[in-house]
């Protein structure tokens, strides 16, 4: 795990949060982290699903050594506003970043998104492809996500909520359950302890989050509807994309990969993480790290 050095979880995490600051964004409280050397290139971080921005803080620190670091929690997730609506779009996620772009005033940016995230940069490439994005993308990195709607290998649970059976297994759903399914999609040798992951599940029930799951989930459908969208940005980019993935996900592993490839999507750079699952940032904070800072240099990048 990445937190190996965190010390007491719990400390730590009462020090990200206060370290944060929240912007209101379309009448909701959005948590936002920004630190770093504002002379250094900016670096958006956009995290997945079910967690929060909290997801990068195993690579937190050696990242901003090398730039300016800009995470966010998204609409319903985090220490963010969790408004009871009948579902959260990626378009309007990607709304909201494109709000906080245009809050901090960041001109020109890298970005390096997971799981959801991945999929809310998809929309935001495909903005930035059209001339209608905010900001200039500088360069995309991807970790384990559902690029590819087919090949989102989604677990029961996921599918449950997502049926008309969604409020009720919402409504069972409690800490037990959750600690299985969010451990089976770690490597077999980086599964989070019992206590990593009651704060993980902490995270997800600030301001009651969990009741909202079953409306979060739609982003599923979302990746079927737009997905012609979402992959054209892929295979057209002009800009340089990467992928470091965690091989042994169940989720979205090698698998993925390997159909990214196939559909001849741009590709600039690939790091293989081969007995790593679903979150490398969290599994694998260094490999994660230096596999990044190697495209980096790929693309003729250099931080200081």
């Amino acid at each position: 795990m990445s937190f190996e050095n965190a010390g007491n979880l719990q400390n730590d995490l009462a020090a990200w949060k206060a370290s944060g600051e929240y912007l209101e964004i379309s009448g909701h409280q959005i948590f936002v982290k920004d630190e770093g050397d504002s002379q250094l290139p900016v670096l958006l971080l956009i995290h997945g699903f079910p967690t929060s921005s909290w997801d990068w803080s195993g690579v937190w620190d050696e990242l901003k050594t090398h730039f300016r670091l800009v995470a966010l929690d998204m609409l319903g997730f985090g220490f963010s506003d969790k408004p009871n609506v009948s579902s959260y779009s990626i378009h309007g996620q990607a709304d909201i970043v494109e709000a906080l772009i245009a809050a901090k005033s960041l001109d020109s940016f890298h970005v390096l998104a997971h799981d959801y995230g991945d999929t809310v940069a998809q929309e935001l490439l495909a903005r930035q492809q059209s001339g209608a994005g905010i900001g200039r993308w500088l360069s995309c990195c991807f970790l384990n996500g559902g690029l590819f709607p087919e090949t989102h290998h989604a677990l029961l649970t996921q599918k449950l909520l997502l049926s008309p059976l969604g409020p009720l297994v919402n409504k069972l759903a409690g800490f037990k359950r959750f600690s299985a399914n969010f451990s089976s999609v770690f490597g077999p040798h980086t599964k989070p302890t019992a206590e990593e992951l009651a704060l993980f599940w902490q995270i997800i029930n600030e301001k009651d989050g969990k009741h909202i799951f079953h409306n979060l989930i739609t982003y599923m459908r979302d990746r079927k509807l737009h997905r012609e969208r979402w992959v054209k940005v892929l295979q057209q980019s002009a800009i340089p994309l990467a992928l470091i993935n965690g091989s042994l996900d169940p989720v979205s592993g090698a698998h993925m990969v390997a159909r990214y490839q196939e559909l001849n999507c741009r590709l600039d750079y690939l790091g293989v993480l081969a007995e790593i699952g679903h979150y490398p940032q969290v599994e694998d904070s260094t490999g994660v790290v230096k596999h990044y800072l190697t495209f980096m240099d790929g693309i003729g990048y250099q931080s200081k």
